[in-house]
């Protein structure tokens, strides 16, 4: 598979005259990310969040780092959710782009296959993948900007089995690195919530006939069946597949915004009453107005477009701290001191040292939705705490 290679210039219209300073200051900020096959909605998620956070900076005329103003322009390739891919990438952003800061890769397997790339040339990534071995003390140059199951799924699950009466819960998980880290979090968390992850089934990432899976946890008397860690187009079939054999208990997504994509691939009325996490409140205001600016530029949002859309703009805030575009210790050092940013969700910190042994992993407010008539409709609110 050959890597397709795009240079994006975010705020600038094809065929107008660039200002001077955008001909001769570029910052390159690298993005490896899913943009086709079974990842390709968080993929583009994460871009669509880059490019706006890029062209706020553009339209307004640069990004000011000490007395010299960038314009910023964004290097994508797509790793079609494939390790080796992203390696190959990753060594051209690093090599021959000579990018200093990037956002991606999507899963854990990809982004542990390049941290090794990153790490050793000192470039700053921020990543969505999901597993415990990508932040540590010895990746200081890793961060992660949205939440993941280790942080979401005790709160959410304590409020399922306590409000929505779940006790025995079934599994379906993909069987790499994420989806094997997935399973090992939840089960804890079920467990701990006085409930039980009574079957599990694992799968490889291209497989579309869940019904034998389906079959052979449906005959364990499962009350709920758990879908964190898979695709959003997967969760979809799983649904509808689950839906059309007669399960009728309730389905259940802990992490992963994927909620439009359910409801396209397993319609409306398979998904109905389906409770998935959400790090999406449309009733906040800063919240309905970045859904509304990505639904006229790129369509429906995925829900981890907002968080690195937020990631970006620390990242940038951090540059500009710093002083430098060149000295990633001191950018790192400045976005490790970012507190309370003013996020689309609200106010944004980085936790991590306790789980982790390093502040790099967000801290940010979330929620729990009931699926209705085709969309969210939020019942609780949580924190890495509770959810009410």
């Amino acid at each position: 598979m050959k890597l397709m290679k795009t240079v994006l210039i975010s705020g600038l219209m094809m065929g107008t005259a660039m200002p001077l300073w955008a001909q001769e200051n570029v910052l390159k900020i690298g993005a490896l990310v899913t943009m086709s096959g079974a990842g390709a909605s968080w993929g583009n998620a994460l871009l669509n969040g880059l490019r706006f956070a890029a062209e706020d900076h553009n339209e307004a005329g640069g990004l000011t780092v000490g007395d010299t103003t960038y314009r910023i322009d964004i290097i994508a390739y797509d790793d079609a959710y494939r390790a080796n891919e992203a390696v190959t990438a990753v060594n051209r952003l690093v090599h021959d782009d000579q990018i200093r800061f990037m956002i991606g890769p999507v899963g854990s397997a990809p982004a542990l296959a390049v941290q090794p790339v990153t790490e050793a040339a000192n470039v700053i990534m921020l990543t969505l993948g999901f597993s415990d071995r990508i932040l540590s003390a010895n990746a200081p140059y890793t961060f992660r900007p949205n939440l993941t199951t280790a942080e979401i799924s005790q709160p959410q699950i304590d409020w399922l089995v306590a409000t929505q009466g779940v006790s025995t819960v079934g599994g379906l998980f993909p069987n790499d690195e994420t989806g094997q880290q997935v399973a090992q979090d939840v089960e804890a968390a079920y467990s701990q919530a006085g409930a039980e992850l009574r079957a599990i089934e694992f799968f490889e990432r291209d497989r579309v006939d869940f019904v034998p899976l389906l079959t052979r946890i449906m005959s364990r008397g499962v009350d709920a069946i758990e879908l964190d860690g898979n695709a959003p187009a997967t969760t979809g079939q799983i649904v509808q597949q689950a839906r059309d054999l007669g399960f009728t208990g309730l389905m259940i997504r802990t992490g992963g915004p994927a909620t439009q994509d359910i409801v396209n691939v397993a319609g409306e009325a398979a998904a109905e009453g389906m409770l998935v996490h959400s790090g999406f409140n449309p009733e906040i205001e800063a919240a309905a107005a970045y859904q509304a600016r990505h639904e006229a530029a790129y369509g429906p949002m995925n829900g981890f477009s907002p968080f690195f859309y937020d990631g970006a703009r620390m990242l940038f805030a951090a540059i500009k701290a710093a002083g430098t575009v060149d000295d990633t210790d001191a950018v790192r050092t400045e976005l490790r001191a970012i507190t309370d940013f003013e996020g689309v969700q609200g106010p944004l910190s980085w936790s991590g040292e306790e789980s982790y042994g390093s502040n790099q992993q967000i801290d940010a407010p979330f929620f729990i939705a009931r699926i209705e008539n085709g969309a969210e409709v939020i019942v609780a609110t949580c924190n890495l705490q509770s959810c009410e």
